[in-house]
């Protein structure tokens, strides 16, 4: 099941329950009040997540994957793979 456009597993994420999130796939607009690039990107190429993407893994992947604060070291990238399998 897809959880996340960039390859997040909603289920283990600590906000989900705090806040209420559904995930990016069922939510317009992401809890923190910004519009998520990620996110948009899919919605506007009409892929379900990033995996679809014939630019996968994208520099704007990349950076979120492996962002210093609240990256995963690329583990949403390698999400979004298993997901195209």
């Amino acid at each position: 099941m897809i959880q996340s456009r960039c390859g997040i597993l909603c289920d283990e994420c600590s906000y989900k329950e705090q806040v209420g999130c559904k995930g990016c796939v069922n939510i317009d607009k992401p809890f923190w009040g910004e519009s998520c690039s990620v996110q948009s990107c899919c919605v506007d190429k009409k892929h379900e997540h990033c995996g679809q993407c014939g630019q996968f893994p994208c520099d704007t992947l990349h950076g979120f994957a492996y962002d210093k604060e609240q990256g995963d070291n690329g583990k949403r990238i390698e999400q979004c793979k298993k997901w195209v399998e």
